[in-house]
């Protein structure tokens, strides 16, 4: 499993297939990115000695910036890891 360090978190970002109008499905790369995810894994912020919570924890759905973090894959899984300040809300 992927362990975020810092103040990061990792997302698993799930792409619902867009459907036009006619109802024509839309190409994978031609979509929207998603700014929703569901929280997989979460680091502990380390200040000198002290360590901070994030706000989030696993589990939780969140709002992110659209363009923020790093997309990586991990046994054919997509994950999206980012820093806690990239997230906007939990749903």
């Amino acid at each position: 499993m992927i362990k975020p360090l810092g103040d990061r978190v990792v997302l698993q970002v799930e792409a619902e297939p867009e459907q036009s109008v006619g109802g024509i499905y839309i190409a994978s790369n031609a979509q929207e990115k998603s700014i929703k995810g569901i929280v997989v894994a979460v680091s502990e912020q380390s200040i000198g000695e002290l360590t901070a919570p994030q706000a989030v924890k696993v589990g939780d759905e969140v709002i992110f910036d659209k363009y923020a973090g790093s997309e990586l894959s991990v046994d054919g899984q997509d994950y999206l890891v980012l820093h806690e300040k990239d997230l906007v809300a939990i749903v």
